[in-house]
């Protein structure tokens, strides 16, 4: 009963702290409701001498909830309509995811920046941002502060993108198709897709908002099979360690239930009026599960570890963006 009640104490104030999040998020979409909720959550934190008793609700939010976050992601995402539509950007999407990868991998070689970190800010900015890292972390095991370090990274050039990329795709003399491929593509969250989607059409007076949208969720799909790679390197390399495995921990069952809604969704046909609300209850769980991490971070240590995360996040930026443009000139996309 005392269990039930501790966990009751840190969900309620996870609920607290998102609701306030989300209507701020969705008065700046551009900053967006998990990024506010971190930083309430880092605020709030400094308040409490004792978290003993919020702490494991706490923790269920960060990990539980961000697991049910993903599962119902997947009621989002209709494979047929996805197939038929987003199957034309897929060889600039693997290059980009591609070219993301070996760029964080190589800069967390060279700038000693810490492994897990490298890989949450190279799958968040090659994949889809804040969802691709929510799948991710509970894989990995990374913590609470590693997490809100990714997050805050994306969060930034996400910001960058919305505001450069309607402006450098009219210098470039990008098309209306040729946009909505390029901001699908090179933009991380979803959200932001939508705003230099929405940027360019203000502009243009054209609807490149679906077409960017479908090639985001396209992007998405890649989140099975780079988190089931995660789940197989990081069980081989406890193996390497002679540590003892327990597969069912190690191996990311909640993927597996995201591409279950996936494919109910696509047999079914599900109208949006029935997958609307559930996708808009997945981002809600998202947001309170970013505030939980937000309740979990250090800012000082935050900002003051800063410097090299944001210049990878920077690199894996400039290197999507020149592939991604270079990909569509040589497939006839511009």
């Amino acid at each position: 009963m005392n269990k039930i009640k501790t966990n009751a104490l840190g969900i309620i104030l996870c609920l607290a702290i998102s609701l306030p999040a989300c209507y701020l998020g969705k008065l700046y979409p551009l900053i967006g409701g998990p990024v506010f909720a971190i930083i309430i959550g880092m605020i709030i934190t400094h308040f409490f001498k004792d978290k003993s008793k919020i702490q494991s609700g706490v923790t269920y939010t960060s990990k539980k909830i961000l697991q049910y976050a993903v599962i119902l992601l997947g009621f989002g995402m209709n494979l047929k309509d996805i197939l038929k539509i987003g199957s034309s950007s897929l060889p600039i999407i693997i290059s980009t995811i591609t070219v993301s990868l070996v760029v964080a991998y190589v800069l967390y070689r060279i700038l000693k920046i810490p492994s897990k970190t490298a890989t949450l800010i190279g799958v968040g900015s090659s994949i889809c941002g804040g969802s691709a890292i929510a799948a991710t972390a509970p894989v990995i095991e990374a913590d609470d502060e590693e997490i809100a370090q990714a997050i805050s990274v994306i969060f930034l050039f996400n910001i960058l993108a919305a505001l450069v990329f309607p402006t450098l795709g009219g210098i470039l003399g990008l098309s209306n198709d040729g946009f909505g491929l390029f901001a699908g593509s090179a933009v991380n969250d979803t959200s932001s897709v939508t705003a230099t989607a929405t940027a360019w059409d203000g502009i243009h007076g054209s609807n490149t908002l679906d077409q960017a949208t479908i090639v985001k969720l396209t992007r998405t799909l890649a989140i099975i099979p780079i988190t089931l790679f995660l789940a197989f390197k990081r069980t081989r390399d406890k193996e390497k360690s002679n540590s003892k495995v327990n597969l069912k921990k190690i191996f990311p069952y909640f993927i597996l239930f995201f591409v279950l809604a996936s494919i109910i969704t696509t047999v079914f046909n599900l109208p949006n009026t029935t997958t609307a609300p559930i996708k808009e209850l997945s981002k809600f769980f998202i947001v309170m599960a970013m505030g939980a991490i937000g309740l979990n971070t250090n800012i000082v240590k935050l900002v003051k570890s800063g410097g090299k995360p944001i210049l990878l996040g920077f690199s894996c930026w400039v290197a999507i963006t020149g592939v991604c443009l270079l990909m569509q000139v040589l497939l006839g996309l511009f």
